[in-house]
């Protein structure tokens, strides 16, 4: 299979790493809007004659699928000239609006026989495998709900800014509710050593992802973390530029439901650094549309297309595992964190 990837900052060098580990791609081609940062990546991978840098305008010529490692904006119409070539799409985005204008060529690409993926990164992307993976557990499924702290490479860190003046999307009762950013605050409790992280509302399009997977659900959030200086700056420019790289962080889902005649509540999680979390959630999404082991064709996440238990094991092979917490309920620290 030959993959190609468009964007070599810290996300999408990490899954061109990814990609050329694994014996099944034959060629990976990295390109980016830097030629020389591409050219750096290449280089620092370091598989001649596999990994190639693709020139503008050529960069996914002749590629089964091509990873969308670059910054918000641009994911729709790059997709839509994609599937038009007969490649399918993954795309890490993690806009609304990239989101929305992606989920719309479920149609299409349906139609194309090609697959769009859409939020195969951390959150959304792990955290929709996470979901999907709780839910099995349950015969039907009310509540979802995400959290999230940390943040990948400076374009993720930008996003993450923005999301927290942005309008938080809920569902509630088969409806739209649109909250403020940077409302909401709750805090949640992670794996060690992230732990406990006061999240808030933030324009993130996880509930746009997840409805779609489960029907009957009544209530899904999304939450992010931040401190005080994070929310008072919300809706100012940037106060200094975005580190290249963040430090650990993780990802929360919590599922509620009905299991028989009895109400429970499931809670998954996991913790990386967010870049190499993403890289490598990316990498084996590609993989998998390549090999046709997704569910279906067509736009949509990895919520409604991956198989849970095959996806997660191979994330853990690669070193990202997800952790069950059991002991002290939803609201307080996990006793104990067993590995899914």
């Amino acid at each position: 299979m030959r993959v190609a990837v468009l964007g070599a900052g810290a996300v999408g060098a990490r899954a061109v790493r990814q990609l050329a580990s694994t014996p099944e791609v034959e060629r990976v081609v990295v390109a980016d809007t830097d030629a020389e940062r591409a050219t750096r990546v290449a280089a620092v991978v370091g598989e001649p004659g596999r990994v190639e840098v693709g020139a503008a305008g050529s960069w996914s010529a002749g590629a089964d699928v091509a990873v969308l490692a670059l910054g918000p904006g641009e994911h729709r119409p790059l997709a839509q000239q994609l599937i038009e070539a007969g490649t399918s799409v993954v795309s890490l985005s993690d806009e609304v609006d990239d989101v929305r204008g992606l989920l719309d060529l479920d149609a299409e690409a349906r139609e194309r026989d090609r697959t769009v993926v859409v939020g195969a990164g951390f959150a959304p992307g792990l955290s929709c495998v996470l979901a999907l993976h709780a839910a099995a557990t349950f015969d039907v499924v009310d509540e979802v709900h995400v959290a999230k702290v940390g943040t990948g490479g400076p374009a993720c860190a930008r996003q993450h800014h923005r999301a927290l003046r942005g309008e938080a999307l809920d569902w509630r009762d088969g409806a739209w509710v649109r909250r403020r950013g940077g409302s909401g605050r709750e805090l949640c409790w992670f794996p060690d050593p992230v732990a406990g992280e006061d999240c808030y509302r933030a324009g993130a399009p996880d509930a746009l992802l997840l409805v779609p997977a489960f029907p009957a659900v009544a209530r899904v959030t999304a939450r992010v973390g931040a401190n005080r200086r994070d929310r008072l700056t919300a809706h100012l420019p940037m106060l200094r530029p975005p580190h290249r790289e963040g430090q650990v962080g993780a990802v929360r889902v919590e599922v509620r439901g009905r299991r028989g005649a009895a109400r429970d509540v499931a809670v998954l999680g996991a913790i990386d650094r967010p870049a190499v979390a993403a890289g490598v959630v990316a990498a084996v999404t590609a993989v998998t549309v390549a090999q046709g082991t997704l569910v279906r064709r067509g736009a949509a996440g990895l919520a409604e297309l991956a198989q849970p238990v095959p996806f997660l094991a191979e994330l853990a092979r690669r070193g990202v595992k997800a952790a069950a917490f059991e002991g002290a309920g939803t609201g307080a620290h996990p006793e104990v964190a067993e590995e899914v």
